[in-house]
């Protein structure tokens, strides 16, 4: 057993031995299907906390030739397949935190032979006897041992991407660093399994990838691992019912990334912190700022609910070459910033959680009347409870304002305005848009959360060039309170137009009759 070279299986051990530990063993039975194959190269993208490292670990201690933890899979999904003790603990596995080792080098020269020193000692340890050709070149010293101990290699890398992190701007150490993983595992008859993890998908130089051979699973198209990405739906709904916590608020904060197939996933850390500490609330650990990139992107039409298209393809895969709007998005897919509907090509903010962080940052910075309407959405929302129409319209029209760069010239783009200027509603209500109900659908449905049922809800009807009593009207004709019928408590009724010749709002708000 070495520290790099057949590690034991502690670091997994803690993570089954947590509070909340979800079984993701399943994602053996993938990696299984495709050891001494030609798709044995696999590269995982995923943002920050969405358990990278944990599923690393979990491959180190099913491979490692350094435990025995028949007894800890056990209780696990791969325990039921038939390959289960096949591949247990049976190679010898190198499993490395890329990022760790830099952390200790002052360059990529010296991460590369550092990389090389430690893993270099644990194979002489492992095996003295081996006739080591040239025992200050790893990749030497690994083809040896193969050779004379016919004992094949998995290679776990965790943090795979940190050279492109921390060194953003340096493309002749992009470029090394990537030629010496090439090296290191491509063509290599020691090489059974090559498991990378990063946040970013691998980096592309010149005509062609230096590591073309791996198989990419990110957050644009994490194919069959997609349910390995995070928590799903029936896994939160478990931990629901366990904790008590109500799914439709969970489902709410932290859902919105969905794959193909109609896969729905969870932010991890979110949920765990959420289950744990019976509160939901901001868990959202932020990896790289957006705030440097909120120049290239449509920040406030996402804030208020709007999917944006997307180009993926002229991505670099890196942190610091933008050419389009299309490629600082997509980084964003890759940091967790957005969700991407793969069917739709557009992206979104995924869900509440992340929501807070955009408006956390405007409302800090200096984006003028946008971090003005932010901040005063509290106020428009209570001059509704209060039944303030005039302040509403105004409020409305300020954020009409910040909105003007979206094509202003239908109702659609009016409820987008309407979701800014009571962005504080949020706090209280579900918000639903286009809601079913009665002989149409509701513009937009604020249903007052379990824990605020003294606040009222709002039905919201949107008329463009006509009047706001005619939107009062139709909510009434329409009877789209029908979706509300087991609703106790007071509803509200409000009408917004828009009138595009005098480019002024107005509002009408009654309170609803049952």
């Amino acid at each position: 057993m070495g520290i790099y070279l057949n590690p034991d299986s502690s670091k997994f051990e803690e993570a089954v031995n947590s509070d909340i530990y979800i079984d993701k063993t399943g994602l053996l039975i993938y990696t299984n299907s495709v050891l001494h194959t030609m798709q044995k190269y696999i590269c995982i993208s995923r943002p920050r906390r969405f358990g990278k490292s944990i599923a690393a670990n979990m491959l180190t201690a099913y491979y490692s030739r350094g435990c025995d933890t028949e007894q800890l899979f056990s209780q696990f999904e791969i325990s039921k397949d038939m390959d289960f003790k096949k591949y247990l603990n049976q190679y010898d596995t190198i499993s490395v935190n890329m990022q760790e080792i830099l952390s200790r080098s002052h360059n990529v020269c010296e991460l590369i032979s550092r990389f090389g020193r430690l893993i270099i000692r644990d194979l002489k340890n492992e095996y003295p006897d081996v006739d080591y050709f040239d025992d200050t070149d790893v990749i030497e010293c690994m083809q040896d041992v193969y050779a004379q101990k016919k004992q094949p290699f998995i290679i776990i890398i965790d943090e795979w991407d940190c050279i492109f992190r921390e060194y953003k701007e340096n493309k002749e150490a992009q470029e090394k660093y990537l030629d010496f993983l090439r090296d290191l595992l491509k063509d290599k008859a020691y090489v059974h399994l090559a498991y990378m993890t990063g946040i970013l998908p691998i980096k592309k130089y010149g005509t062609h990838s230096a590591l073309n051979m791996f198989d990419e699973f990110s957050m644009i198209d994490p194919g069959p691992l997609a349910r390995y990405v995070g928590f799903t739906e029936n896994e939160v709904k478990k931990l629901c019912e366990q904790y008590q916590m109500d799914m439709a608020e969970i489902k709410n904060w932290y859902d919105g990334y969905s794959f193909e197939n109609g896969i729905s996933i969870y932010s991890p850390r979110s949920v765990v912190n959420c289950m744990r500490f019976g509160k939901i609330g901001n868990y959202w650990n932020q990896t790289e700022t957006f705030e440097a990139l909120r120049i290239y992107i449509d920040v406030i039409s996402m804030i208020a609910g709007n999917a944006v298209p997307v180009n993926t393809g002229s991505f670099a895969n890196d942190m610091s070459t933008f050419h389009t709007e299309d490629d600082v998005l997509t980084l964003l897919i890759h940091l967790g910033y957005v969700s991407y509907d793969y069917d739709n090509k557009t992206v979104k903010i995924p869900n509440e959680e992340v929501r807070t962080e955009y408006v956390n940052s405007i409302s800090a910075s200096t984006w003028g009347e946008v971090s003005k309407a932010l901040k005063e959405s509290a106020d428009t929302l209570e001059a509704i409870w209060q039944k303030r129409p005039k302040q509403v319209a105004e409020a409305v029209r300020q954020a009409h304002f910040e909105t003007s760069h979206i094509q202003y010239n239908d109702e659609n783009a009016l409820s987008y305005t309407i979701s800014l200027a009571l962005y504080a509603a949020r706090n209280f209500y579900v918000i639903y848009r286009e809601l079913a109900g009665g002989k149409g659908f509701a513009d937009l449905v604020f249903l007052p959360r379990k824990k605020f049922p003294e606040k009222p809800a709002i039905v919201v009807e949107l008329k463009w060039d006509k009047t706001a009593e005619g939107a009062i009207a139709q909510i009434k004709n329409k009877e789209y309170c029908r979706s509300l019928e087991e609703y106790e408590g007071n509803i509200l009724l409000v009408g917004v137009n828009y009138n595009k010749q005098t480019k002024e709002h107005e509002c009408v708000i009654e309170e609803y009759v049952k």
